[in-house]
């Protein structure tokens, strides 16, 4: 293990919480942690509660294009060609009353600077997942491949150079924290992320694998190395890890290439 050389091969933001990826060569922090434009926008309810795969299926049919220099959206519906395409800022309206008519009730689309809208915003920091760790989810699963394994977990950070679940070196339990570095920038990892039902769906259609999670479960537990620590798992529907970060990283930057560093204790 000691030979290894962990480093980063991909980089994935989602500036539109629920809908596709934009993959970067480099990402900026934001003060809270956060990477900067990812999950920047969400889209609402009039309850005020996300419209997100968790909520509604609808969501994994809506193809997306964001252009992060121009601001410009595209969007389409899976097995559709007809693209529509939008300012998000200066045709806010436009967009919304799209998403209305698909969805079939009203929504608003809101967008947050400092922290973007996360789903854990007690560790808001990216996500961090392995190929190896993907190649061995897809082992499990005869119909899937690895590009679509890696569509259902949506992490930001993929590492490569590493066996799989190596990332779970990146907590440790409850109480304390891991420090790590990836390139010049500080993180500490904190908990295996608990998944939720849009891990066992097709991440184009919607459409649901047929005993996903417990097969997950099964295996997770199964295959969970000897470096992980167990006390962090209540349940093994768990994957990749979260992160928090400190203030004073932001406006630093994580790049393809950089390589990570875990600090001993």
């Amino acid at each position: 293990m000691s030979d290894l050389v962990p480093y980063v091969s991909r980089l994935f933001i989602y500036p539109i919480k629920s809908l596709d990826r934009v993959e970067v060569e480099t990402a900026t922090i934001l003060k809270s942690g956060a990477l900067k434009r990812d999950r920047e926008f969400a889209i609402f309810d009039r309850s005020g509660k996300f419209v997100n795969g968790k909520r509604n299926h609808k969501v994994h049919a809506i193809r997306s294009q964001f252009d992060l220099k121009t601001n410009i959206v595209a969007l389409r519906l899976q097995e559709t060609e007809q693209i529509s395409k939008f300012h998000i800022e200066q045709e806010r309206d436009a967009l919304e009353h799209w998403l209305n008519k698909y969805f079939g009730f009203p929504v608003n689309i809101k967008q947050n600077l400092e922290t973007g809208f996360p789903d854990d915003v007690v560790s808001p920091g990216a996500t961090i997942i392995s190929t190896a760790t993907l190649e061995a989810i897809a082992s499990w699963y005869p119909k899937l491949e690895v590009e679509e394994v890696r569509l259902r977990f949506r992490s930001n950070i993929e590492i490569s150079g590493v066996p799989a679940f190596w990332e779970d070196r990146l907590f440790s339990t409850a109480e304390e924290t891991v420090n790590f570095q990836i390139g010049n920038v500080h993180f500490m990892g904190v908990n295996p992320c608990q998944r939720c039902v849009v891990i066992t769906r097709d991440s184009q259609t919607g459409e649901a694998y047929p005993h996903f999670q417990k097969t997950f479960i099964t295996k997770r537990q199964e295959t969970l190395p000897d470096w992980t620590e167990r006390s962090q798992f209540n349940h093994f529907y768990r994957l990749a890890i979260n992160t928090r970060l400190s203030s004073t990283e932001e406006g630093k930057t994580i790049s393809l290439g950089n390589q990570i560093r875990v600090h001993k204790v």
